[in-house]
C-alpha cells in the first residue's frame, strides 16, 4: 500500500507535466497549424516521450527504493520502462482518446483525464511487478 501510494504520488505529479505537455503541443501545433487533424495524438506522443523519463526517475529513486537490485543496469529499467509505458502510455492512451475524441465526441481536453482511470492501475501492476522486482 505504502508504494502505491508513492506511486500515486509520483503519478500526479507525472501526470500534470505530461497533461501541461499536452496542452502545449495542442496549443502550438494549433498555431502552427500542424498536425490538425491528429494533434491530440502527436501531442500525447510528445507528453508521453518527456513524461515517461520523469516518471522513471522518481519511481526509481522515491517509490521502488527498497526493491532496487544495485547489480542491475539502469538501462535495462529504462528499457523496461519505456516498454510498460509504451503499452499504458501510447498505444492504450491514443487507443482511448481515439475513441473517446472521435466516437464518443468528448473533448480533447478532457479526453486524457478519462483514460487515466484505466491506464493508472495497469501501470502501477506493471512497474512493480515487472520493472522495479
Amino acid at each position: 500500500m505504502k508504494q502505491f501510494i508513492r506511486f500515486g504520488m509520483v503519478g500526479v505529479s507525472n501526470t500534470l507535466i505530461s497533461y501541461s505537455i499536452y496542452r502545449g503541443c495542442l496549443w502550438l501545433f494549433g498555431r502552427l497549424g500542424w498536425f490538425s487533424r491528429y494533434d491530440y495524438l502527436v501531442s500525447s506522443l510528445v507528453g508521453f516521450v518527456l513524461s515517461v523519463l520523469w516518471s522513471f526517475y522518481w519511481n526509481r529513486r522515491f517509490t521502488f527504493q527498497e526493491k532496487r537490485k544495485e547489480d542491475r543496469p539502469v538501462w535495462k529499467e529504462i528499457v523496461k520502462t519505456y516498454i510498460s509505458y509504451s503499452f499504458t502510455g501510447v498505444f492504450l492512451q491514443n487507443v482511448l482518446l481515439y475513441l473517446w475524441i472521435d466516437r464518443f465526441a468528448v473533448s480533447k481536453e478532457i479526453a486524457p483525464v478519462f483514460s487515466l482511470l484505466i491506464t493508472i492501475p495497469i501501470n502501477f501492476l506493471l512497474n512493480k511487478l515487472w520493472v522495479f522486482r
